[in-house]
C-alpha cells in the first residue's frame, strides 16, 4: 500500500464524517463518566468504550501519517495535529501505566475532556473562528493595557473620593480595581453607586459600622458622574473595541483562507472566474493605493 491509498482514505468524506461522530461520542462519554463513580457497575463498560475510541483515534493518526509518504513529519507541521496527537498520547498513559498518583490521574481526566476540542479541527468554520481569536490576541493585548490603565486611574480616583465612606469597595487600590471589574460586568453596580451617593449609613443602601462604615460621607452627583462615566467608557466602549479587534481578525483569516484556496486550485490546474476576478480586484486595489500615494506626493 502506497501513500496515495492512505491519502485517499484521509481525504474521503466518509472517513472525516466518521471521525467527527467519534469525537462527539468521546465528548458524550466524558459527560457520562461524571455520573459514575469508581465502584459503578458501568465502569468496565465505560473504560472499554474509552479504549475503543482511543484505538480509533490512533488508527486515524496512523492513516494520516502514512498518507504523507516519505515525509511523515509533515503531519506535525500543523499545530492542530500536534494538539490532537498530544491529547491522545496522554490519554494512552492511563492504559499503559497501571499505577499513577492522584495528580497525574487528574491530568489524564483533563486530557479526556480536551478531546472534545478536536471538533475545532474537524469543523473548518469553527477552526476559522478559533484562528481569528488567536490572531487577535496581540491586538487584544493592547486593548487590555488600555483597560488596565482605565481601571488604575478610576481605582485611584475611587480610593481618594470614596475610600472613607465606602472602605468595603474602595478601601485600597486593589479592592477598588476589583470593585470596578464587578461594575464592568454590570452586576449590582447601582448598589455600589447608591452607597456612595447617599452614604454607607443609609438605611436602604448602606451596610453599617459592622462592615466598616465608620465615617459616612455621601457624594451625591459626584458619585453618579464617576460611576456612569466608568460604565460608559469601561464597559460600552472598551467592549466594542474587543469586538472590533476580533471582527477585524476574522476578516483577515477569511481573506487568508480564500487566498489559500485560490492558490490550491491554481496549483491543481483548476481555473475559476471568481478567482481571476478576485485577483484582478487585488491588483486594482494595489494600483489605486499607488496612485493615491503619487497624488499625495504631487500635492506636497
Amino acid at each position: 500500500m502506497n501513500a496515495s491509498f492512505f491519502r485517499q482514505i484521509a481525504d474521503s468524506p466518509w472517513f472525516n464524517h466518521f471521525i467527527l461522530w467519534v469525537i462527539l461520542a468521546a465528548g458524550v462519554l466524558v459527560g457520562i463518566e461524571t455520573y459514575h463513580q469508581e465502584d459503578s457497575p458501568w465502569r468496565g463498560t465505560l473504560e472499554g468504550l474509552d479504549l475503543l475510541i482511543l484505538l480509533i483515534f490512533t488508527a486515524e493518526f496512523a492513516i494520516k501519517i502514512l498518507a504523507e509518504g516519505e515525509r511523515p513529519w509533515n503531519y506535525f507541521r500543523d499545530p492542530w495535529n500536534v494538539f490532537d496527537f498530544s491529547v491522545v498520547a496522554v490519554c494512552w498513559l492511563a492504559h499503559v501505566v497501571p499505577s499513577m498518583n492522584a495528580g497525574f490521574v487528574a491530568v489524564i481526566r483533563l486530557a479526556r475532556v480536551l478531546r472534545v476540542l478536536r471538533l475545532v479541527h474537524a469543523l473548518p468554520q469553527l477552526k476559522m473562528l478559533v484562528n481569528a481569536m488567536l490572531k487577535s490576541i496581540p491586538s487584544m493585548g493592547y486593548v487590555g493595557i488600555l483597560l488596565l490603565l482605565l481601571y488604575y486611574i478610576y481605582g485611584a480616583m475611587g480610593v481618594f473620593m470614596f475610600g472613607k465612606n465606602d472602605p468595603l469597595h474602595f478601601g485600597s487600590l486593589g479592592t477598588a480595581m476589583l470593585s470596578l471589574f464587578r461594575i464592568s460586568t454590570l452586576e449590582g453596580w447601582t448598589e455600589i453607586m447608591y452607597v456612595n451617593m447617599f452614604g454607607c449609613d443609609d438605611p436602604k443602601w448602606g451596610y453599617g459600622p459592622e462592615s466598616g462604615c465608620l465615617t459616612p460621607m455621601p457624594h451625591g452627583t459626584a458619585a453618579v458622574f464617576y460611576f456612569v462615566t466608568f460604565v460608559l467608557v469601561g464597559t460600552m466602549i472598551v467592549l466594542n473595541l474587543f469586538i472590533g479587534v476580533i471582527m477585524n481578525a476574522m476578516e483577515e483569516v477569511r481573506a487568508e483562507h480564500e487566498l489559500e484556496e485560490r492558490h490550491a486550485r491554481k496549483s491543481g490546474g483548476i481555473a475559476h472566474l471568481e478567482d481571476e476576478l478576485a485577483e484582478l480586484h487585488t491588483q486594482l486595489d494595489s494600483m489605486k493605493k499607488q496612485l493615491d500615494y503619487i497624488a499625495f506626493r504631487l500635492k506636497k
